[in-house]
């Protein structure tokens, strides 16, 4: 499904991701986590090429993204991607946010598309949310909906670049119940987060980064009680004892 073959990228002369292996397969959840400057939100938006890489292969669903006439608009509308900030567009209401990219991308009946968009809401709780702007929801519910978008296009691969980060601890749960429920039912997942306790119940590998390379990979129970590293352990020490 996604397959990095040493890839590098650097930002003017900062190696920001060094020699990077990694493959993640259909259904798989997988975390990543790190110190900030590791490399993690680079990693990830290079799936999507919102980050352009100068050296090496990357593969998304049988496309090349090392390949510079793939399809963007293509590759983005089989994966999902949900940011710290919610980017929702402040104008619009909810269900205008979630059903925008079916009917421009997808080419959907205005009809359908609204059908479809408060079927999402509703997954991500928030079906009597349809009519409210951003500005009337809270931080949780923004980041629901703007779950809800992604889910809208019908992706094979969903994204999180650290999606709890910018919400107060109250609504956080309810951020993480939608993902704990999207990777019950199967959904590729590549989670940037600090979440601990979702890595623990939801991934199928946790990946350690440091300075840009993947220090450590491994299921999460034997990541987090038996890392391989010192430098890992280093990080698992600070990070459940904060």
């Amino acid at each position: 499904m996604i397959k990095f073959i040493g890839v590098n990228k650097w930002f003017g002369k900062l190696h920001v991701l060094r020699d990077i292996d990694l493959e993640i397969m259909p259904g798989e959840v997988v975390v990543v986590c790190g110190p900030s400057g590791s490399g993690k939100s680079t990693l990830i938006r290079c799936i999507n090429r919102l980050e352009k890489f100068q050296k090496g292969e990357l593969f998304v669903d049988g496309m090349s993204l090392h390949d510079h006439t793939t399809n963007l608009t293509k590759l983005r509308a089989e994966i999902g991607f949900v940011f710290q900030q919610f980017h929702l567009y402040p104008h619009m209401t909810a269900l205008e946010n979630v059903t925008l990219a079916p009917v421009n991308v997808r080419k959907m009946k205005r009809a359908a598309a609204e059908a479809l968009g408060r079927e999402k809401l509703a997954r991500v709780g928030l079906a009597d949310k349809a009519d409210a702007h951003p500005s009337q929801l809270s931080g949780g519910q923004q980041q629901r909906v703007a779950i809800a978008r992604g889910l809208a296009m019908a992706p094979k691969i969903m994204l999180f670049d650290e999606p709890t980060s910018a919400l107060d601890p109250e609504m956080i749960g309810e951020v993480l119940d939608v993902m704990v429920q999207l990777a019950s039912e199967g959904m590729t997942m590549c989670v940037v987060t600090h979440e601990m306790g979702f890595a623990r119940q939801v991934a199928h590998r946790v990946i350690f980064m440091d300075d840009g390379s993947l220090v450590e990979t491994g299921k999460p129970h034997d990541f987090f009680d038996n890392p391989r590293t010192d430098r890992a352990a280093q990080f698992i020490s600070k990070i459940l004892t904060h």
